[in-house]
């Protein structure tokens, strides 16, 4: 079935559909990486986003079963759910093989509901929002629809969990609050191999009622400035100095908190190659990123400075506090991108509870 992507400046992309029948909008981005696409496309950080992938071949090792790990998480996917609004690549490999391969890619968005289109020029579509910036975007199957801008609404309150979720370890352990803005299984996975007592809550569930050691803060998609009451209880946490680490939009939540400021980059960076350098050293670092906002570090108050910095733009990639208890990362260091070049930033949150 043909169907199209139009961007917001009227440009108009002719393609093939092999997801579901249906139309969705969101905003247009791109990802770099050649592989990890039932992680990619389960990521919540990617939630109303429609997906470039610019690798050109998808779907030839098709989707893994849903198995779960001995801590009971899903293996191979980062939620429960695809998070995109749509998918757009070059090449689709419908005859998929992989030893653990259940179903296609297309069977699989299929029983998502979520459409996808492939025989787009997808090179020439990343060079343009390169060069003009991320668009708003549709893809129209059968019935055309308006466009909508994700980051208009709380993105954050619609992958949160909903309740208080626990994870003991078999023995007593430090307690640390989790804030879920749409946490990636791999990071409760990394948290768990430290023998962390796990309390995952609400995006805006207000947790200072509860016996804790220390706050993390993760993951999502959206603006920042959206999460209202995440920044509240963040620095009503500073104020009894209880230690704080954040990823990717937890880094940008913890620079608010701070009294510094974001703002959206032109195309955001979506891979798993993107090269950072610790400030004060030599040592650069291979990470896995996905977030279209960042901090201004130039807005960072007294005592806070930044922890790392992106060599391709100079962007900032992570802040820490003098104190040595505040810190976060723009990166995902449980992504396993080097492939496991920054996992030790868990092992220096682990060093903050003693």
């Amino acid at each position: 079935m043909n169907a199209r992507l139009v961007l917001e400046d009227g440009s108009v992309y002719t393609g093939i559909s092999f997801g579901a029948s249906c139309s969705a909008a969101g905003e247009v981005v791109f990802n770099t990486g050649m592989t990890g696409y039932p992680e990619t496309l389960t990521d919540p950080s990617y939630k109303g986003q429609i997906l470039v992938l610019t690798y050109p071949l998808i779907g030839n090792y098709g989707v893994p079963a849903p198995t779960f790990d001995a801590y009971g998480l899903l293996q191979h996917f980062e939620s429960n759910n695809i998070q995109i609004s749509a998918l757009i690549i070059s090449d689709y490999s419908e005859n998929y093989h992989h030893w653990n391969a259940q179903k296609s890619l297309g069977a699989w968005l299929q029983e998502h509901n979520i459409p996808a289109l492939y025989a787009i020029d997808t090179r020439a579509l990343t060079k343009k929002l390169r060069e003009n910036g991320v668009m708003l975007g549709k893809v129209v199957i059968e019935q055309d629809i308006a466009f909508e801008d994700p980051n208009s609404k709380n993105l954050v309150a619609e992958v949160s969990c909903t309740e208080v979720i626990e994870y003991k370890p078999l023995a007593p352990a430090k307690k640390i609050v989790l804030i879920d803005c749409g946490v990636k299984n791999n990071i409760i996975r990394e948290l768990l191999k430290r023998k962390f007592h796990i309390i995952r809550v609400p995006w805006n569930y207000d947790f200072f009622h509860l016996s804790f050691n220390s706050i993390f803060v993760s993951n999502g998609p959206g603006d920042p400035t959206q999460c209202v009451a995440t920044i509240h209880h963040l620095q009503k946490a500073m104020v009894q100095n209880i230690p704080i680490f954040g990823i990717c939009l937890g880094n940008q939540l913890l620079a608010l908190a701070a009294g510094a400021k974001t703002y959206k980059l032109k195309y955001g960076h979506r891979s798993q190659n993107q090269p950072c350098l610790e400030k004060g050293t030599h040592k650069c670092f291979i990470t896995s990123q996905n977030h279209g906002f960042a901090v201004d570090e130039n807005t960072l108050p007294l005592h806070w400075s930044s922890w790392f910095v992106n060599v391709n733009d100079n962007t900032n990639e992570g802040i820490q506090h003098i104190n040595g208890i505040w810190k976060s990362v723009q990166f995902h260091p449980e992504a396993t991108a080097g492939p496991v070049d920054t996992n030790y930033l868990f092992d220096v949150f682990a060093r903050m509870l003693l």
